[in-house]
């Protein structure tokens, strides 16, 4: 089934309600984007990844979080998954570059400076990374709005 292509303007992104990155608002809404851009969204290749961010600016100061594709789609929840193929552990700032910005200049920066820390099988990682230049004009258009939303959701 294929959507009807988004095309936000700015004054319809500039309405939805925002919420602080990682937050359990925000994470239910991005759910709610991902899966209303299902049938359209590129699938994933298979990892489950557990973070570890630090320097969260609400609630406690270090949230542990996980990514799961094994359904083909990127499921982001709290908590930590008891057998992840890799951790990543980076500040709240740079995991917003990376997951929020789609920054990868940022990301490998970031990744050379030290900011972020991988145990675990970093091919994983760079599978992922990999898969975003592979993907159909199709997909690449659902995943854009994908992430434009997700932008227009995220607080500052």
């Amino acid at each position: 089934m294929l959507h009807t292509p988004f095309h936000p303007s700015r004054s319809t992104l500039a309405n939805v309600p925002k919420y602080a990155f990682l937050s359990e608002k925000w994470i239910v809404a991005a759910r709610k984007i991902r899966d209303e851009f299902s049938a359209d969204a590129p699938a994933a290749p298979s990892v489950t990844m557990n973070l570890i961010v630090t320097e969260v600016p609400f609630d406690e100061p270090t949230m542990h979080a996980h990514v799961d594709s094994r359904s083909g789609t990127l499921d982001l929840d709290e908590g930590h998954l008891d057998q992840a193929e890799v951790t990543v552990s980076a500040d709240y700032h740079t995991v917003k570059s990376l997951l929020v910005d789609q920054d990868a200049a940022a990301a490998m920066s970031a990744f050379l400076n030290g900011k972020i820390r991988v145990q675990g099988d970093l091919g994983k990682l760079l599978a992922l990374q990999a898969h975003a230049g592979t993907i159909d004009s199709s997909a690449r258009n659902a995943a854009e709005e994908i992430v434009a939303r997700v932008k227009a959701i995220t607080a500052d």
